[in-house]
């Protein structure tokens, strides 16, 4: 034992590099040690480059206007095992020109599994191998990454998989979500219905999975990616931590052993490339939303892949380097990569030793049906919900978030301005019974999320997070945005009057478009109603609501987001009643009756209402991103205003900055003569609106006295320009439209359309294959 005691000593005391990352430098002693590492002489570890992109998810897959283009870093690296005492390192795997990452060890301590792209392949699949380097074995194969694999206590395998097929919503990369599988890779079952990333599951001591959960109905898409858990079945989804916190990536959770903790990763802000971020613990005792339960343990920013090896010995990776930390950050370098390996990175250390299962949590899941049940105590109990009165609240609006095939921006663009990131798609309504309660049948495996509505059918409250039940399932919550340390009933009350009947049916409501779309289900509403007074010919109230394109949107889509119409702002969570919606909107106001002599049928009203609830989108398809705009938005001041020298000169020394703000209102791409930015500072006797005005040595004269003016002339010109630019990419509104390529690409991927489809001259219907893409990814009951 002497003899041991000398070697761990001079071993880590020569590996240690003092402060690492702004941690203190420690030496544990030899005692901490054996206790952390008992039961094993090696650590397994990963070496590969990292991602491409500075997300923390894309780190897999390719780009999404470019399929060549790979999101994971340089090929190479290897899966190692090192032995703690003596330094010898194993070589299990060498990756050659492919890459390995994600191991895992079994419970018998004799096997790894892992995540690996093998040499000439674009795809990450599972694959297993002895812990002596033999009897390597691929588990999963197909077109799709599968990646971040555990194994299960019941013998089957949980990992994320980008067979989900679907792309973030608000970048151009793609997505993975949980799935399950048994030992040898097959009878694959998807346990999410996440449109966005679900990363990094680990079983916790009683046998559910903690993971992280990335997700934005409505609200912010860079602060909501917290902990979340479930059964392995996928049944009882619930926030484990995190939810109500904004702007830190909760990721690489895992038990601290003996403890009611968690090990995590803080990533700052959206989050840093490969999950690096900050070491810290959290505490659930006063429930997932007390925010003085977590805090970080070290100040470095470069720190991943924590793995606790007792409750204050903690394994991570930082960088090129392996660490062992305690609870107060100190730290001790375990092992370094070397030299001619700096274009790596050292990723995922765990103890290499045999653990005990945790208990298994008997399948709650019936595959034979294709729906489950959701019970909802009192739909007032809850936070933020103000003074909603009693009984106020007389049916809960169903609706589904969709998945988007592809996506091709950061922004939202043009699928709505400032709003929603997806398409929703109604489903109908439930009641809500006189005490508040609610029961009802919902189809499984779906990003499903509600509006509360009052008896006019108007909006009371809004949720801004998804839910999920599997089949067969029942699962029920408090109440509406319900604090989780809440109680679900008094007990001196009475059974809920929901539960006193058969769960109610989703009502499907007649005559309503699942899926809005503003140029095909509202403009023709706007032109019988509105444009005789809001048109470029008469503008009352300085409002048009005609259907003219302007660079991305139309002119009436633009008007009515600006200030008529609340719809689905990328904001922050749990707003308050009546805060967003149609009781928030003004433009409900003005097609009761009480607007002039406006008067809208039954019908069209709740047309508008509906296409409000639905967040407002503008492009009803998928298939309109990426299509049919002139510049972008957010750099339509480089492409409208500041090109032209004369531009500065005569018109931002009113306007300055503001001048494209609202550039889509500015420029017809329809009838450029009627653009506003023409007519503004055209004299009226030459058909303008002798707005605009010289305020300079000139006196107060229009800039533009005629349509003869050469500084008119150069505009009207840009703005033809932009219009033959527009006419020859085609909107999606426009006659004659075709989807991008890439779009195609990925429905002949997903088999919706056949594989020798030609963008250039196959003739398609984008809404139709839409919705053939959504009811391809819709469980299907399986036949017993």
């Amino acid at each position: 034992m002497g003899y041991r005691i000398i070697i761990v000593y001079v071993l880590l005391f020569s590996l240690s590099a003092g402060p690492v990352g702004g941690g203190k430098a420690h030496e544990f002693s030899e005692r901490v040690l054996e206790d952390a590492l008992a039961g094993t002489d090696e650590i397994v570890f990963a070496v590969r480059a990292e991602g491409t992109d500075g997300h923390w998810y894309a780190n897999f897959g390719y780009w999404a206007s470019d399929a060549k283009r790979m999101m994971y870093g340089k090929d190479g690296g290897r899966l190692c095992a090192l032995n703690w005492r003596t330094g010898k390192l194993r070589t299990l795997l060498d990756a050659g020109t492919g890459s390995v990452r994600d191991p895992h060890v079994h419970y018998s301590g004799k096997k790894i599994l892992f995540s690996r792209r093998k040499s000439g392949s674009k795809y990450y699949h599972l694959y297993e191998i002895n812990t002596d380097g033999t009897e390597l074995t691929q588990l999963t194969h197909g077109e799709f990454d599968d990646l971040e694999p555990v194994y299960l206590p019941d013998g089957g395998i949980l990992f994320v998989s980008s067979r989900c097929n679907r792309w973030v919503n608000c970048w151009h990369t793609q997505v993975a979500v949980l799935y399950r599988c048994d030992a040898d890779g097959s009878n694959i079952q998807a346990l999410s219905a996440n449109i966005e990333q679900d990363n990094t599951p680990w079983v916790m001591p009683d046998g559910r999975i903690l993971y992280t959960r990335w997700e934005y109905v409505d609200r912010s898409r860079v602060k909501y990616h917290h902990l979340w858990t479930m059964n392995p079945d996928g049944t009882g989804q619930m926030i484990h931590y995190g939810n109500m916190h904004q702007g830190t990536v909760m990721i690489d959770a895992k038990p601290i052993p003996g403890t009611e903790d968690t090990l995590t990763v803080f990533s700052p802000g959206h989050g840093k490339k490969e999950h690096a971020g900050q070491i810290a613990i959290v505490n659930t005792k006063r429930g997932p939303d007390d925010e003085l339960s977590a805090h970080t343990i070290d100040k470095a920013e470069n720190s991943r892949d924590p793995y606790p090896l007792s409750k204050d010995v903690f394994l991570v990776a930082q960088d090129r380097q392996m660490l062992l930390m305690n609870s107060q950050g100190k730290t001790q370098v375990l092992y370094s990569l070397p030299n001619h390996e700096r274009a790596y990175r050292l990723h995922e250390p765990r103890p290499l030793r045999k653990r005990q299962r945790e208990p298994v949590i008997p399948p709650r899941v019936k595959p034979e049906q294709d729906s489950g049940y959701l019970i909802l105590a009192d739909v007032r109990h809850g936070r933020n919900m103000g003074n909603v009165k009693e009984r106020e609240i007389k049916k809960l609006l169903v609706l589904e978030t969709l998945p988007k095939p592809i996506n091709h921006s950061g922004t939202m663009e043009p699928l709505s301005l400032d709003g929603t990131f997806t398409l929703p798609r109604i489903l109908g309504t439930v009641p809500v019974e006189q005490d508040g309660s609610a029961y009802m049948e919902l189809p499984a495996l779906r990003s499903l999320f509600f509006v509360a509505l009052d008896e006019n059918d108007m909006s009371v409250k809004r949720m801004q997070s998804f839910l999920t039940v599997m089949p067969g399932e029942v699962t029920s919550c408090v109440g509406c945005h319900e604090k989780r340390t809440d109680a679900a009933r008094d007990k001196a009350q009475s059974t809920l009057l929901a539960l006193q009947r058969e769960p109610s049916q989703i009502k499907a409501i007649p005559d309503i478009p699942e899926v809005f779309d503003f140029p095909r289900d509202i403009q023709p509403i706007l032109d019988t109603h509105c444009v005789s007074c809001h048109s470029y010919q008469r503008r009352e109230g300085d409002k048009v609501l005609s259907g003219e394109h302007g660079p991305v949107f139309s002119h009436s889509y633009v008007t009515l987001m600006t200030g008529w119409v609340s719809h689905g702002q990328d904001a922050g969570g749990n707003l308050p009643p009546r805060g967003i919606g149609s009781s928030a909107s003004r433009l409900m106001s003005l097609i009761n009756g009480s607007h002039y002599d406006v008067s809208l049928s039954g019908h069209e009203q709740r047309m508008i209402r509906l296409w409000i609830e639905s967040g407002a989108p503008y492009a009803g398809t998928y298939a309109s991103l990426g299509t049919g705009m002139v510049g972008m938005q957010r750099r339509n001041e480089d492409t409208f205003i500041t090109k032209r020298p004369w531009m500065k000169q005569r018109c931002l020394g009113c306007h300055g900055k503001d001048l494209p703000v609202h550039v889509e209102l500015r420029y017809n791409l329809t009838e450029p003569r009627e653009s506003l930015v023409l007519l503004a500072p055209l004299a009226q006797e030459a058909g303008g609106y002798g707005i605009c005005r010289n305020k300079g040595n000139k006196g107060s004269e229009e800039l533009f006295k005629t349509n003869a003016d050469p500084d008119y002339r150069r505009l009207l010109a840009d703005i033809q320009k932009f219009k033959k630019e527009l006419d020859a990419r085609r909107r999606f509104d426009m006659p004659g439209f075709q989807p991008n390529e890439h779009y195609v690409r990925e429905m002949m991927k997903y088999e919706i359309l056949p594989r020798n489809f030609d963008v250039h001259s196959d003739p398609i219907d984008v809404y139709a294959v839409d919705r053939m893409y959504w009811k391809s990814l819709w469980y299907k009951a399986v036949a017993q």
